[in-house]
């Protein structure tokens, strides 16, 4: 098998995010349950747009943000996803070239524009998350290169995804590509109503082994598994899956393989801005350690590192350098 050119490829919605402050009243008044993810068509993404008043607009999506992560630990990232051939899809490309990120998948010309997630930050620094997915739900079979997947040691999918056919025979196809090089394919549970909704084909996903490393919260976890006993729900997923990494907030993570379960605490943080993007970065710093053979402890670590770096302020993303936080842990990259 030939050396990877990429630690990570990430593949998912190809999303500029549009966040403001907002309070307890204004989600109440919008009918929007707090924490939530919920898909918007083109009106109801232009009346809340037109009420969120100030918001910072920045490249995201649950995987971009992921590569966005893994590159500025000093990986080697890629991502697909789709873009119109728009004002908003040359922001959002540009911005991953910016990053290093191997970034080509063809734009949408004509038809949906790029899509957009509104995000509501509350003053306890969570997120209510309403996406509009225009292009990005239009990502398609073709859109998968065989050898960009190939190229990659884990390619990462996010369950975002399978809210679109087209996207679904897409990440499908990633699958297929990633094992047919030997490669590994890992998968973001994303949000417990994306669970709710898709909780057999992912569990079937994990079962017939075309994913091998599970990303999870508590909150997904217990949809999964639909029961309220984290014990029962651990157990059933060391049955279900290679690898898998559940994240617990301030009780850490619990690094789940069939050698046993590994709980890795999370450094303490000092300031909670806005948690949109934690899980994302978690996924990239214990990606990143994967691909480059770091033991599983220091994957979490390396996940917590990032997670915490991104939930200190506003935006999905890292504004420090990912690799220097590592490094001042004492971690060796």
């Amino acid at each position: 098998m030939t050396e990877p050119k990429f630690d990570v490829l990430g593949i998912g919605n190809a999303i500029v995010d549009v966040i403001a402050q907002a309070d307890e009243a204004f989600l109440v008044a919008q009918k929007l349950v707090k924490g939530s993810m919920r898909l918007v068509e083109t009106d109801e993404s232009e009346r809340l747009y037109g009420l969120m008043g100030t918001s910072v607009q920045t490249s995201g999506g649950s995987a971009g943000n992921t590569t966005a992560g893994v590159a500025s630990f000093g990986g080697r990232a890629a991502f697909i996803g789709k873009v119109a051939d728009d004002a908003l899809g040359e922001v959002y490309r540009a911005d991953m070239h910016r990053l290093g990120i191997h970034f080509d998948t063809p734009p949408l010309a004509g038809g949906d524009p790029t899509a957009r997630s509104m995000i509501l930050i509350t003053p306890d620094g969570e997120r209510t998350m309403n996406t509009y997915l225009g292009a990005a739900q239009l990502l398609s079979p073709p859109d998968i290169d065989a050898e960009t997947v190939g190229a990659a040691r884990v390619t990462y999918l996010e369950g975002y995804l399978w809210d679109r056919p087209l996207a679904k025979d897409a990440f499908r196809k990633a699958a297929r590509d990633a094992h047919a090089a030997g490669r590994q394919v890992s998968l973001t549970l994303s949000d417990s109503f994306c669970v709710d909704r898709f909780r057999d084909e992912f569990l079937g996903l994990m079962r017939d082994g075309s994913v091998d490393i599970i990303f999870a919260n508590v909150s997904e976890l217990h949809a999964l598994y639909q029961t309220a006993d984290f014990d029962t729900a651990i157990a059933a997923l060391q049955r279900d899956c290679r690898l898998a990494a559940v994240t617990r907030g301030g009780e850490g993570a619990s690094i789940v393989s069939p050698a046993g379960i590994e709980i890795v605490p999370v450094p303490e943080v000092e300031r909670i801005i806005d948690t949109t993007g934690a899980g994302d970065l978690f996924a990239a710093g214990f990606l990143f350690g994967l691909a480059r053979g770091m033991p599983l402890a220091t994957c979490g670590t390396l996940g917590h590192i990032a997670a915490g770096e991104v939930i200190s302020h506003i935006g999905p993303r890292p504004h420090v350098p990912l690799v220097d936080l590592a490094r001042k842990a004492g971690i060796a990259i």
